[in-house]
């Protein structure tokens, strides 16, 4: 069985925590699930504050996925990409795909 390693990892104390792992399967359900919805959430002139990222950690405790839309004014000269890597990284979520301006991200619920 192939697995895809696209996770995310944050670093604590010098040491690399892996947060979750996403196989190729799980990836095309959240596609699939959130390809023919309407972003929830969108990224402004102002970036990703303070209050957006704990919205984006709301909606993903609730429904362990979340849809972004980015805006052009808030891109300058940055990448979509990196934006969606940032936000993953700060929200401890797993970027399942970028997409254009738009990217998708995935928490597991905690135990």
């Amino acid at each position: 069985m192939w697995q895809t390693n696209t996770n995310c990892a944050k670093k604590e104390g010098g040491k690399t925590k892996i947060m979750s792992k996403l196989t190729a399967g799980m990836k095309r359900r959240i596609k699939r699930r959130l390809s023919g919805e309407s972003p929830t959430i969108w990224v402004g002139k102002s970036g990703v504050s303070e209050q957006l990222l704990k919205e984006i950690e709301k909606q993903l405790d609730k429904n362990k996925m979340v849809k972004i839309k980015i805006l052009k004014n808030a891109l300058g000269e940055t990448e979509a990409k990196q934006i969606a890597l940032t936000t993953a990284e700060q929200t401890e979520a797993s970027l399942v795909e970028v997409r254009g301006h738009t990217f998708m991200l995935y928490k597991r619920r905690k135990k």
